[in-house]
């Protein structure tokens, strides 16, 4: 079976070194605090926002909408679910479309002290919009409320967009590792045949 090894970035920011301007959004955006009905919508959201990426290629959950129904459900009953560090940005509409759910955040306490940022996904339509930043600072904002020092998060290498974002807004690589992923058969086969 063909695998492939992806390299992660392990970042981290220290929240007591920075301060941030506030998070804002374009005309027609808002933001959406973390609510348990709003659950679906989140997985929703990643699983658009994954979907043709190679995090989906990397997280076979982040690939179906089943597997980010899922995901979205375990970190919202994990023990370290973190609400303030947990967002969603809608899209208000407009003449062809109704408020629509285009972007997501979640956060977990490592510890007392330590936060994770979990899948920052922007759907492909309302990229470029600085809406992946606004929900970064809008979750470190959450987390330094509750006097977490210092926020951590898993970038794969390749995507250079989310990378560059990370490092604006101060987090550093301290260290990296790889992920091998093993690759279904009938894709092995389809390229053999």
């Amino acid at each position: 079976m063909p695998t492939t090894h992806y390299k992660r970035l392990h970042m981290e920011v220290d929240l007591r070194r920075r301060t941030w301007p506030p998070p804002l959004l374009p005309e027609g955006y808002a933001f959406a605090a973390w609510h348990p009905v709003l659950l679906s919508a989140h997985a929703r959201v990643k699983f658009e926002s994954f979907q043709g990426e190679i995090d989906a290629d990397v997280f076979e959950s982040l690939s179906h909408p089943r597997g980010c129904l899922q995901l979205m459900t375990d970190i919202a009953t994990h023990s370290g679910f973190v609400p303030l560090a947990t967002w969603l940005i809608r899209f208000e509409g407009n003449e062809f479309h109704g408020p629509l759910p285009v972007a997501t955040i979640q956060g977990l306490r490592k510890s007392q002290w330590v936060g994770n940022i979990q899948n920052v996904g922007v759907v492909p339509a309302h990229r470029g919009l600085g809406l992946g930043r606004a929900l970064l600072l809008k979750a470190l904002a959450g987390y330094a409320s509750l006097g977490v020092r210092s926020v951590r998060l898993e970038v794969t290498a390749a995507n250079t967009p989310a990378v560059r974002l990370y490092q604006s807004l101060g987090f550093r690589v301290t260290r990296s590792s790889y992920r091998t992923v093993c690759h279904e058969n009938e894709a092995w086969i389809a390229s053999a045949g």
